[in-house]
């Protein structure tokens, strides 16, 4: 069997003729060098958003406006996390003020968004943060430091998640917010990681005011809303690619080896097949998810498992990409098979967060023991305690 890393058509989505390419292919006539306000007020960047801001796309029609894009090369606006993650979240629960204010402008990738979510103290275990917002009339004062901030030196708001009632438990007395990342009282300090560049921050609050109108959706009910930011974020990071869309790719990679002649040992070989093969595996998943939602139902374990599938994969393309430069791989200017460096050796570095970022490995197997194979949960030693009890239980 021959598998071919390029693109593949998928055996799901319609026909060349199918009359919803033709409708896109018209508007693309018509538009033959969109800008992003464009494709933002055709519906175009977020299909499955509910209109006016996107079209109510179903998952086959979203895959069919993807393709024919990318087919006429129109790119959507580069805007991750703020179209991924903030959007849907502000979509599902904002106000009519708070999307007027914020969608169109997120759409045509003119505002910047960050996540403040995890804490030192409160990672995996999201829901213990201790970050507080206290009412006060109608605003709200927040205190608190958040860390892995990616990109909040340069956004212009954030989704911050604070505690609101320090005496629920702790998943119930949590609020979201939109914070805008120039109040005073915001200090943001770069962390420098291993690839040498400065992805994240901490971010440190010290007495912020937030007007009661930057409340997302009600007061101590923002867990609800924090879990639709987390699913849609752990989508987003499960189908960008080798380094979630950034970087050299899989099919990069199995191209570099072919025109470098191929591999002669046959164990880099057969390590060589085996990342064709996880790739096709990965596809594959996507197929049946497509084919799922295409027939009206919800995905299974095919969804639970592909970003735990993709991020491993990621990290065994980087690792055999630096195998395959030998000994010149201690160096940081040497590409696999003697290619120009590129953006190989900072791929294998970054490719150490995979396993990380939006929810680590251990916790994504978690979810699928639990969720899709129905084994026990793992005990809870703050079950029936307020926040604040559990947090004095374990002197903290």
């Amino acid at each position: 069997m021959t598998i071919d890393p390029r693109r593949r058509a998928s055996t799901v989505l319609p026909g060349e003729d199918d009359p919803r390419r033709a409708a896109i292919r018209a508007w693309l006539s018509e538009h033959p060098d969109p800008s992003p306000r464009d494709l933002a007020e055709a519906g175009y960047v977020a299909p499955h958003w509910p209109r006016p801001w996107g079209l109510n796309a179903t998952a086959l029609e979203q895959a069919v406006i993807a393709e024919e894009l990318e087919r006429a090369g129109v790119e959507l606006p580069d805007n991750p996390i703020a179209i991924g993650w903030a959007g849907p979240t502000i979509v599902h629960g904002g106000t009519d003020a708070q999307q007027r204010a914020h969608l169109p402008r997120i759409l045509a990738g003119e505002e910047a968004w960050c996540q403040l979510f995890s804490e030192p103290e409160a990672g995996s275990d999201l829901a213990d943060l201790s970050t507080r917002a206290v009412r006060d009339g109608d605003r709200y004062v927040i205190n608190g430091q958040k860390i892995w901030s990616s990109w909040a030196e340069r956004s212009e708001f954030g989704l911050l998640l604070a505690r609101t009632d320090p005496d629920a438990p702790k998943h119930r007395g949590i609020s979201y917010f939109i914070c805008p990342m120039d109040s005073p009282g915001i200090d943001i300090r770069p962390i420098t990681d291993m690839t040498g560049g400065s992805h994240f921050n901490e971010v440190f609050l010290t007495d912020v005011v937030l007007p009661a109108e930057n409340l997302i959706g009600e007061e101590n009910q923002g867990w609800t809303l924090a879990k639709i930011t987390l699913m849609n974020e752990r989508l987003s990071l499960s189908t960008g690619g080798v380094l979630w869309g950034m970087g050299p790719t899989t099919a990069d990679f199995l191209e570099l080896v072919r025109e470098r002649g191929g591999v002669d040992d046959p164990l880099l070989r057969q390590r060589v097949a085996d990342v064709a093969l996880g790739a096709e595996v990965i596809r594959l998943l996507g197929e049946r998810m497509l084919a799922a939602l295409a027939r009206g139902d919800t995905p299974g374990s095919e969804a639970s498992i592909k970003k735990l599938l993709a991020d491993e994969h990621g990290q065994t393309v980087m690792r055999l990409a630096k195998d395959l430069t030998g000994y010149a791989g201690l160096l940081d200017d040497r590409g696999p098979l003697g290619a120009d460096v590129g953006e190989w050796h900072w791929g294998y570095l970054f490719s150490r967060s995979l396993t990380i970022g939006g929810g680590t490995g251990e916790i994504q197997r978690n979810i699928i023991a639990e969720r899709v194979l129905g084994l026990p949960s793992e005990p809870d030693p703050g079950l029936g305690q307020t926040w604040a009890e559990g947090r004095r239980a374990r002197g903290r």
